[in-house]
C-alpha cells in the first residue's frame, strides 16, 4: 500500500522535475490525440494516444491534489489543475465523439488557411506597389 505521506513528500521534493516532465508530456500527447483524430487515423492509434495522454493528465491532477492536501494554494496550482482537466477532457472527447472533434478541427484549419491566404495576398499586393 502506498503511504500518503511518502507520496506528498515525493511530490513536494521533486515538484519542479515532475512539472517539467508532465506539462510538455500532457500538451504533446493531447496534441497528438487531436492530430490523429483529425487525420482520421485508425481507432486503435487514437486509443493508444488517449491512454498515454490520460495517464499524464491523471498524474498531473494527482500531483496537484497532493499540493492541495498539504495546503499549497497558489495560482500555478490552479493553472496546472485546469491544464490537466482540460487535457483529460480533450482525450475523452476524442474517444467519445470523434466526429464533432474532426468537425471543429476542419473549421479551425479552414480559418487558419484563409488567414494565411489573406496575408499572402496582402504581401503580394504590397510588393506590386
Amino acid at each position: 500500500m502506498i503511504d500518503f505521506n511518502t507520496v506528498t513528500e515525493f511530490s513536494s521534493t521533486y515538484c519542479i522535475a515532475i512539472c517539467a516532465f508532465l506539462v510538455p508530456a500532457n500538451l504533446l500527447t493531447t496534441l497528438q490525440t487531436a492530430i490523429l483524430t483529425g487525420l482520421k487515423r485508425p481507432r486503435i492509434q487514437v486509443w493508444a494516444s488517449v491512454v498515454v495522454a490520460s495517464l499524464w493528465a491523471t498524474a498531473m491532477i494527482f500531483h496537484v491534489f497532493s499540493w492541495f492536501a498539504i495546503g499549497v494554494v497558489m495560482p500555478p496550482t490552479y493553472i496546472l489543475l485546469v491544464m490537466g482537466i482540460t487535457c483529460l477532457t480533450i482525450n475523452v472527447w476524442a474517444i467519445a465523439h470523434p466526429a464533432s472533434m474532426m468537425q471543429l478541427i476542419r473549421v479551425a484549419v479552414s480559418v487558419v488557411r484563409g488567414a494565411l491566404q489573406r496575408k499572402k495576398d496582402l504581401v503580394i499586393l504590397e510588393r506590386r506597389m
